[in-house]
């Protein structure tokens, strides 16, 4: 029983672990920019057909999410000449967290002293047990850059790296939290 609760021990701090080491969210832009003079904009796709890594419904959720901060950012789309061209790209690998949990049981005893006096002291035995847990997940990133549409120059890219959620509600509340996030990184704060 003991070591059954070990393990769920250790196996909850795995999970606690790769929670807390992801959703790392970054982004960078070109200083000079001036992010204000851009109002339109169009999805150019998915850079490399990356997107086949993805089912349509997360498609929907990544696209619908940018949609939604850019609208709330003042910028409408325009298929026909728009100010920025957005390109997305995903990458979905996987990996192994491994994590070790050591628990120690120590004893002590009592013996008889030297001279007849009882006291701590004898000797005494402590085992020492490890658990090593691997736990299989997929890590997924997405990269979105926007490139001014009139030189082509790359003005801002964001990057979000996460564990891929295995359950579709998860994945639904996540992508746009993520999304959100991110964009809160973007020069432009959103139209109140």
């Amino acid at each position: 029983m003991k070591s059954r609760v070990k393990l769920l021990f250790a196996m909850s701090l795995v999970s606690l672990t790769i929670g807390q080491m992801y959703a790392q969210i970054k982004s960078d832009y070109d200083k000079e920019t001036d992010f204000t003079q851009y109002k339109t904009y169009t999805f150019k796709g998915w850079e490399k057909e990356s997107d086949k890594q993805l089912n349509e419904f997360d498609k929907n959720r990544i696209l619908g999410a940018f949609k939604k901060e850019l609208t709330a950012r003042g910028l409408t789309p325009d298929d026909s000449d728009p100010d920025l061209g957005i390109t997305l790209f995903v990458v979905v690998n996987d990996k192994t967290s491994t994590s070790a949990y050591t628990s120690y049981n120590g004893n002590m005893g009592y013996g008889m002293g030297r001279f007849g006096g009882w006291g701590y002291g004898g000797m005494g035995m402590s085992t020492a047990t490890t658990t090593y847990t691997e736990e299989d997940y997929k890590e997924g990133t997405i990269v979105i850059d926007f490139y001014d549409n009139e030189s082509n120059k790359l003005v801002w890219q964001g990057v979000i790296t996460d564990v891929v959620k295995e359950k579709a509600e998860k994945r639904e509340k996540s992508i746009p939290k993520h999304i959100n996030k991110l964009m809160k990184k973007y020069p432009v704060d959103p139209v109140k």
